[in-house]
């Protein structure tokens, strides 16, 4: 059962655990757990004690951070092969959602702690991926602090778009990339500290623009990823 589990994941390739050998995969999967989770199911609440970890398998999930007086800010965004769950943390910094219906491969903490102490090579591109998750969130900071609100729109649409399939090698090509939006607008003015309205005037800027094109409800076109690519940095 543990090697189906393996076999069948879909980012089986990109997720943590792809730098381990078959039979390294085999003694991880026996104490995995593969749960769904529905969109807005909570998957992790913060000040909780820290229990499991997880590689997400499919779905969007959201990672909140609440003031005192109850007001939420997404601090980042979970996509298929990322990590979630904090090792050597005894309680749950943040909040997770799930933004969409969801699926994870779940390790308890403590197991996983220890399978980590025994396999360097996982444990290193763990950190590898802490750093550029730290980096990636001040970037973010960046976008909320400094960027317009169409720099800010341009640049989670390509975000989004190089998530997708882990299309990143597409981008900036003459062929257009579509891809479904894995959020509503309303998640991405959350997001992006902005209001849907201002969110679906800038998307319907840049479909104006000719840059993109929109297909009911969620799914986008890029048609220009250069062009979209210009917009993140200029007004």
């Amino acid at each position: 059962m543990s090697t189906d589990i393996c076999a069948l994941c879909p980012v089986r390739e990109h997720a943590l655990c792809s730098c381990l050998s078959d039979e390294e995969r085999v003694v991880l999967a026996g104490f995995c757990q593969r749960r769904r989770f529905t969109a807005g199911e909570t998957v992790m609440w913060a000040g909780d004690e820290s229990r499991i970890c997880a590689n997400l398998q499919s779905g969007v999930l959201k990672v909140v951070a609440a003031t005192t007086d109850g007001r939420e800010q997404i601090v980042s965004l979970v996509y298929p092969a990322d990590f979630v769950g904090e090792p050597y943390a005894t309680e749950t910094a943040f909040t997770v959602t799930a933004l969409s219906d969801a699926e994870l491969c779940t390790f308890p903490r403590l197991l996983f702690e220890r399978f980590l102490e025994e396999h360097a090579r996982i444990e290193n591109l763990l950190l590898q991926r802490t750093f550029k998750a730290l980096n990636e969130a001040r970037a973010r900071m960046l976008t909320l602090a400094r960027l317009s609100a169409g720099e800010k729109v341009a640049s989670l649409l390509l975000e989004m778009a190089a998530q997708a399939g882990r299309c990143r090698c597409q981008l900036g090509l003459s062929e257009p990339v579509t891809f479904d939006l894995p959020m509503t607008r309303g998640h991405m003015a959350d997001v992006l500290g902005m209001t849907i309205e201002t969110v679906s005037r800038q998307l319907t800027k840049l479909k104006s623009a000719e840059v993109i094109v929109l297909s009911g409800a969620r799914t986008v076109t890029i048609v220009d990823g250069n062009a979209l690519k210009g917009r993140t940095m200029a007004a």
